[in-house]
């Protein structure tokens, strides 16, 4: 019998009572006979005995029991363990004799009676979390992609290539980003990777059929075998998974379109290893008692010390992982130390046994290698009847000390928390007297007192005043006048100031100032700038002023006081465990699983320590790159985005074979790539390698083979320049031909023409024609650099006029200029005066005496191409923006997204080779936006037709592109990203048709599956051809719209 098999064996005699308590918990029923009853008649089945009692319809509210042994948790769908060997049971929860609720609540209920026998942990609100998310795990539908939601790799087989050193990636096949990140997590813990490659099958599988799951283990495990030696040695950056993951997938199908979830595939991949290893270990006992190395490595045990209706009692259990509520805490050792203590804990410590109080506590009395906390971000929220993530913050260490933990530390961690107890007490005291000084008063609105105080001394020092502050106001004023009159009676009678004589009264009327506030900037002169007493003596003035100073000075005094307490306080309870017989256990973070999304769908990744380069690594499927402790902390402490840890992997930091690299034992040498593999799987890389270098080379020689014939294309071209003096000059950019004197190139023949008459002009005798067009190229070149430096409005981009102002910003070589301006010259459509047609034989001339050697003509073809792109790409991004401003968002995405790609492909080059990125790439988020908004809201029409039209548009033309936003991690589009997720996400907890809710399950993982890995999508659209002057035309007008019309098209 085996470890884990004891441990189920002490918790049968508790079995009884803890299916009960969990009929009585998810059903609501209270009558413990009716309860006994439900059992009876359904043999101990609880799916059975579940629907016995909802048929009964017997629900009363649910009474609050805690059971002593068990540990509650709130649901978490990545619950990573290695189980124990009890098989799990796969509930068809297809059947038409029951109805949503009672499948639910069944599978609920199978899932906790699993955990349990696995962990001795019920949970009923995990499992049910569990179950909701089961329905939008991938099935059937998400599996067979569309053409435009493909995985695609990249034709290039060098872009596939791994760099030397660098860890390998793996392939999403299929909403498997969770294999990925448990997988590489589990690889860089170099003892577990050694433990896989050198696992050998027992010697006689064929004589073993002792049960389906040996033979389905042993296949899992070579295949396992082969991932990892693939991630070891392989010259590829990321290997397929696909044979492991369809073996653990195909044992959870209860029916075609049916799979488990996230968790269970953990949960089942884990278990098998241990059951792979319990059976080569059983074969190599000899008369001993077997050693499980995965057990070794992840099992733990803890000492359950507790009281049950007064009576107290100790049982020692094992652990595979420790779950952790986040809810409520803000750090790691703040859920430690709430999951270490169940119930009225204080009976634990006193001698009356007929205390009717039940508690535990947790101590642990061996920690593993590998100490595994799963981090339950999840919660069932009973009114909406699905889970809900918690994304509040919750901090963890690199650097973690269980000692407080340890029950050889028991009674000094007894003492240490009872002072904390103490110290959160008097600082819960210390707290509220600072509350009442912060915020004092006993109306709704409160203030620092400190503050009242001090208005209330600038009220008493304010210049007294004698008269009501509606005394001056005339209130029979007309409303918007300006004037009031006064009878000779009502006039004012006070005595003028000293010094002034007084004014007599008027026998009519007379002219009152009214203070007007909405129109008038000062205030009257007689006004007071503040509320003053009416009366006050000198001497109560100085008593007020003492008293209020002194008063404040004894608040200010005591706030600080109360807020250094605090700090102290604050101070000693962070210190509590500093001392260093407190620090003799430390655990080192190795590696994080993260999770972002919501509960029911989401993406997975890992960042994962590498102990030799010292800093973290981030392993999102295919992509492996470098990160930070404080990427790290903003993707996975909560709070940011809806990014959080959900795993947290800690290593014993004293005992380094864990992270060790192997040696080899008689060079000491150490091993790497190849070298670590044994025969077998040395010749499978190998194998897997020539396949990738073939791949490679006949890459190669396709590639060869197309830039021989562009070479041959172009030395054909040549020779038939050179053979015909005066040739229509064939492969010229279109933007250089001039086929008639229409159009845009009657202009720059007209340029050209100019330059020439300016060169004549300036030549103070006759020049040859050879002369002259020397002096007219030096002409149109200075004119053409004038505009290569000027700073000029996107909307009036020269680069668009001229190659050559193209080339002159991005620093093209000489011989690639003169060339350029030597075809400007030499063509044929130049004026028909002797002078234009001299210039013109001439440059035709110069253009057949040069000789290859003396040109590139690769690279000038290459410059020329460069240009094209530029066009192209403003093209792309002119008709994007067009079609934006006309609010025709389905028709400009794809030619913004594009122009965006062409883009950045240029500047990668120089930043004169195209266009300012962060406007295409406001557009193209903008553009996105608007198509999400626009789907929303057909979605959320309800009508058939618009719902499917909404959906088309996302799966079509937003998700394809979200890779897009994602790769260069720029912030605007991250947060735009979000908000669309955001947006649809908030449907979740929405009434709507079942219709709507299966189309909204089955889209959302697509949305929220956020790899790197860049999916296919359309063509690009054909573009139209236009002229140099039709292009700078339009696309200065729709430029300058641009700072009319804002971006989000209102």
């Amino acid at each position: 019998m085996t470890v884990e098999q004891n441990v189920l064996q002490q918790h049968s005699q508790k079995h009884q009572q803890t299916l009960l308590n969990q009929l009585r918990e998810v059903t609501g029923t209270t009558d413990v006979q009716l309860l006994q009853q439900a059992l009876q008649v359904s043999h101990g089945d609880l799916a059975e005995a579940v629907a016995f009692l909802t048929e009964k319809k017997t629900k009363v509210p649910q009474q609050d029991e805690a059971t002593y042994y068990q540990t509650t948790q709130v649901g978490n769908d990545r619950y990573i363990s290695v189980g124990s060997q009890a098989d799990t049971n796969v509930i068809d929860l297809t059947g038409d004799d029951k109805d949503d609720l009672q499948r639910a609540i069944a599978l609920s209920l199978e899932e906790s009676s699993r955990a349990f026998r696995e962990t001795g942990i019920t949970d009923e609100e995990q499992a049910i979390s569990r179950v909701l998310e089961a329905s939008i795990a991938e099935n059937k539908a998400s599996l067979k992609r569309t053409h435009t939601e493909v995985w695609s790799d990249s034709p290039n087989p060098h872009d596939r290539k791994r760099m030397e050193n660098c860890p390998v990636g793996l392939k999403n096949v299929g909403n498997t980003c969770w294999f990925s990140a448990v997988i590489q997590s589990l690889f860089n813990l170099l003892e577990f990777q050694r433990l896989v490659l050198h696992y050998s099958p027992p010697a006689r599988v064929q004589d073993l059929p002792r049960n389906q799951k040996e033979h389905r283990n042993l296949p899992f495990m070579q295949e396992l075998r082969n991932l990892f030696s693939l991630m070891v040695g392989s010259k590829r950056k990321y290997v397929d998974p696909s044979c492991a993951v369809e073996i653990l997938k195909d044992a959870f199908k209860s029916s075609e379109s049916q799979q488990q979830d996230v968790s269970e595939f953990t949960h089942k991949l884990l278990d098998w290893l241990e059951d792979a290893f319990q059976m080569k270990a059983e074969e190599d006992r000899e008369g001993e008692k077997p050693k499980n190395p995965m057990v070794e490595l992840f099992y733990g045990r803890f000492l359950a010390v507790g009281v049950l209706e007064g009576k107290k009692f100790e049982n020692t259990e094992m652990f595979g992982q420790y779950p952790l509520q986040v809810n409520g805490f803000k750090d790691l050792h703040e859920c430690l130390e709430a999951a270490m203590i169940e119930g009225e804990i204080e009976s634990l410590h006193s001698s009356a046994e007929n205390s009717a109080k039940s508690g535990q506590e947790h101590w642990f009395t061996e920690l593993p290698p590998v100490l595994t906390f799963e981090l339950s971000r999840f919660e069932f929220n009973q009114a909406l009847g699905r889970p809900e993530k918690i994304h509040s913050k919750l901090e963890f260490p690199s650097m973690l000390y269980m000692d407080r933990y340890m029950d050889r530390n028991r009674e000094i961690t007894r003492i240490k928390r009872e002072e904390i107890r103490r110290l959160k007490e008097h600082l819960t005291l210390l707290q509220q007297r600072l509350e009442r000084y912060l915020s004092y008063g006993s109306g709704p609105k409160r203030f620092p007192l400190a503050d009242v105080l001090q208005y209330a001394m600038e009220f008493t020092s304010s210049k007294p005043v004698c008269t009501s502050p509606v005394g001056d106001i005339d209130t029979s004023a007309p409303p918007g006048g300006t004037t009031g009159q006064l009878t000779a009676e009502q006039a004012p009678s006070s005595t003028p100031p000293e010094g002034l004589a007084p004014t007599p009264a008027p026998s009519t009327q007379q002219r009152v100032p009214i203070h007007k506030p909405f129109t008038q900037s000062r205030l009257p002169p007689d006004l007071p700038m503040h509320p003053a007493p009416r009366h006050i003596t000198e001497e109560e003035l100085r008593v007020l002023e003492g008293c209020l100073h002194r008063w404040r000075s004894e608040v200010e005094n005591d706030s600080r006081d109360l807020q250094g307490s605090i700090s102290r306080i604050h101070r000693t309870i962070e210190l509590m465990y500093s001392d260093k017989s407190m620090m003799q256990v430390p655990y080192r973070l190795h590696a994080v699983l993260v999770h972002e999304g919501q509960a029911n769908a989401g993406h997975y990744w890992a960042y994962i320590y590498d102990p030799h380069q010292r800093c973290w690594m981030k392993y999102n499927d295919i992509s492996v790159t470098k990160s930070s402790w404080e990427e790290l902390v903003r993707d996975s402490f909560g709070g940011y985005r809806n990014a959080s840890a959900y795993c947290l992997m800690y290593i014993n930091d004293k005992k380094p074979f864990l992270i060790e690299e192997e040696f080899d034992k008689e060079t000491g040498q150490m091993l790497s790539g190849l070298d670590k593999l044994p025969p077998d799987l040395k010749a499978y890389v190998k194998e897997d390698n020539g396949l990738f270098d073939k791949e490679m080379e006949e890459w190669n020689t396709l590639q060869a083979r197309k830039a021989q014939q562009e070479k041959l294309a172009l030395g054909a071209v040549y020779k038939v320049r050179t053979s015909q003096p005066l040739p229509v000059t064939k492969g010229d950019p279109e933007y250089m031909e001039q086929p008639s004197p229409t159009d845009y190139s009657k202009h720059l023949q007209e340029d050209t023409e100019r330059a020439i008459s300016k060169a004549a002009a300036e030549q103070q005798e006759e020049r040859s024609p050879e002369g002259l067009l020397t002096a007219a190229i030096k002409v149109e070149y200075t004119r053409l650099l004038r505009f290569a430096q000027e700073d000029t409005a996107p909307g009036s981009d020269y680069r668009l006029q001229h190659v050559i102002v193209y080339f002159i910003q991005n620093q093209a070589p000489k011989k690639i200029l003169e060339r350029t301006l030597l075809m400007q010259f030499a063509d044929r459509n130049l004026g028909f005066n002797e002078r234009c047609k001299s210039i013109m034989k001439v440059a035709r001339a110069k253009l057949d005496l040069i000789k290859p050697e003396e040109i590139n003509m690769e690279e000038y073809e290459m410059w020329h191409q460069e240009y094209r792109n530029f066009r192209e790409t403003t093209i792309f991004l002119m008709i994007g923006l067009e079609l934006f401003q006309k609010k025709s968002f389905v028709e400009a995405l794809m030619y913004l997204i594009y122009s965006y790609q062409y883009n950045r492909e240029l500047l990668v080059k120089g930043l004169y080779r195209g266009h300012d990125d962060e406007l295409i790439g406001l557009y193209r988020r903008e553009c996105l936006l608007k198509l999400n908004e626009n789907a929303a809201g057909m979605f959320e029409s309800g009508e058939e037709p618009e719902v499917s039209n909404g959906l088309s548009i996302m799966n079509e033309l937003v998700v394809p592109c979200i890779p897009l936003l994602l790769v260069h991690d720029i912030e605007k589009d991250l947060l735009s990203v979000e908000d669309m997720r955001n947006r649809w996400c908030s449907y979740l907890g929405q009434e709507m048709e079942p219709n709507l809710q299966e189309k909204l399950t089955d889209f959302l993982p697509k949305l929220l599956d956020c790899s790197a890995e860049i999916k296919s999508f359309h063509d690009p659209p054909k573009l139209p051809t236009y002229s140099t002057l039709e292009l700078v035309e339009r696309y200065g007008r729709v430029m300058a719209s641009l700072s009319r019309v804002p971006a989000d098209g209102r």
